[in-house]
């Protein structure tokens, strides 16, 4: 017999032991006209089974003299609740037939461990097969009544559902708050996404123009108009929402714990994915929303986005939420939105850190200058990370009387964003994950001097100097003086 076989071609099963296990899966066979032959010490079982006509006879398990009579059966089920028994009756079967299919029931990881042993192809432990199907059942439940009681939320609003994401928005809190607003959208509720600061970044601003994402100010609203409040995608601020909302919150949804002065009436954060829009799509599933191009396009650019196309702590449900999203999503959008153009000015910024690099091993810290654009800082550490032996970088400039810095990092040893926090997090705003972060720091503070026209090349040689200094002690390599070419 050859060890190929494939379950869905064999056609004749034995069945050791026929408790209530075993019975369930002799019916389930029999059902699928499976040729099923079922041994069981129990004469009374015996005889039960045969009056529901299923082909079965007494015999010990443990007897070395049944493998011989089972040389024409291509799978054999263990199923008794003797585990030695099973473990004997394995060890006859292997003795004369080392390619018959074999599964065989355990009570416990060292008897699973021990039936592998002796050759079992299967092991299976009902208890830990029950408690993996009461987790599956439990998780449906739950996110059923989550989705019942966020929809509760979503209809109860009377004027307008403000939906507020985190300052200068990422793909992950747009394409959430998106999702939301699609939510609101089928149960004819009115709502707006609102942000602060500004969408930087060129793939940011790439991703709400190509979809036609309708993003609000929140300069540009009166949030009188407005009776229910969501945070979604939030906790990146780094903050508590405004003082003004803090106490009106009513649905916060977010990968990471948000800091609120009240609680809100409904909330999901779940720490143990890596993406909000993770959370939406699984929102989406259950209450059975059509999903149109431009949403699904957003959710999965939001989860492949946090994730760093899933190489960055991916989790299944992210790798679940993606796959459903797949066949929806428009991929010609996508590829315009992960490969926008490169504006002069960050072609500056790039050539202006490749100049002024300074590399310690495999890490790499510059300066910029003074610059406009900060965006352009995230790409170009983007881009000087595909410098060869190049595994961190870090690209700081002066912008507004304010220092800012981006990191990325591919050295699975190193957590970029908690360099950043040890270097920076008593007098900047840090941010970011463990491949990706950025601290802004106001100059005054950092240099002690107020900034002016004629100070300028004086305040970039001492942010110059204090950065690198921090930042290499920081990583943890000497800052002594090398240029990388």
């Amino acid at each position: 017999m050859s060890s190929d076989i494939t379950m869905a071609s064999m056609s004749t099963y034995a069945i050791l032991g026929c408790g209530s296990v075993g019975h369930a899966v002799a019916e389930a066979l029999v059902e699928e006209n499976k040729d099923v032959l079922i041994l069981d010490k129990d004469e009374g079982r015996v005889e039960a089974l045969r009056d529901q006509d299923l082909n079965a006879r007494t015999a010990d398990i443990r007897d070395e003299s049944i493998a011989a009579e089972l040389d024409d059966r291509d799978v054999v089920l263990i199923l008794s609740p003797d585990v030695e028994a099973n473990a004997a009756a394995v060890e006859h079967l292997r003795d004369r037939d080392e390619d018959q299919f074999i599964v065989a029931r355990a009570s416990d990881p060292v008897s699973a461990d021990d039936l592998s042993e002796l050759g079992a192809n299967v092991v299976i432990n009902p208890s830990a097969v029950i408690a993996d199907s009461a987790l599956r059942a439990l998780e449906t439940g739950e996110i059923e009544h989550k989705a019942n009681q966020l929809a509760a939320v979503v209809d109860n609003t009377d004027e307008r559902l403000a939906i507020l994401i985190h300052r200068g928005p990422d793909p992950d809190s747009i394409a959430s708050a998106a999702a939301l607003r699609a939510i609101a959208d089928s149960r004819d509720i009115d709502a707006d996404i609102i942000y602060e600061g500004d969408i930087g970044h060129h793939e940011n601003r790439a991703f709400v123009n190509l979809l036609g994402l309708e993003l609000t100010s929140r300069s540009a609203v009166d949030l009188d108009d407005y009776d229910t409040f969501a945070l979604v995608d939030f906790a990146k601020s780094g903050g508590p929402p405004a003082e003004d909302v803090e106490d009106r919150i009513d649905i916060v949804i977010d990968h990471y714990e948000v800091e609120m002065g009240s609680e809100a009436e409904f909330t999901d954060v779940r720490p143990n994915v890596s993406a909000t829009s993770t959370i939406l799509t699984k929102y989406i599933q259950e209450l059975d929303l059509s999903l149109d191009h431009e949403v699904a396009t957003a959710l999965l650019y939001g989860i492949r986005a946090e994730t760093l196309d899933f190489k960055r702590d991916t989790t299944p449900a992210d790798l679940t939420a993606a796959a459903y999203l797949y066949p929806f999503a428009d991929h010609d959008t996508l590829e315009q939105v992960e490969s926008p153009s490169m504006s002069p000015e960050t072609l500056d910024v790039l050539a202006e850190a490749i100049r002024n690099r300074q590399v310690r091993g495999s890490h790499l810290v510059s300066n910029a200058g003074f610059i406009r654009d900060r965006d352009a800082l995230a790409q170009a550490a983007q881009q000087l990370l595909n410098l060869e032996g190049i595994t961190t970088t870090a690209v700081f400039a002066i912008a507004d009387d304010t220092i800012y810095l981006a990191a990325r990092s591919k050295d699975i040893r190193m957590n970029i964003g908690n360099v950043l926090e040890e270097a920076f997090g008593q007098i900047g705003e840090t941010a970011g994950h463990s491949t990706d972060a950025s601290v802004e720091i106001p100059l005054g503070i950092f240099t002690g001097i107020e900034t002016s026209e004629d100070n300028r090349d004086t305040l970039l040689e001492l942010t110059e100097e204090a950065v690198r200094s921090k930042l290499f002690a920081a990583m943890g390599v000497e800052n002594s003086d090398s240029n990388g070419n």
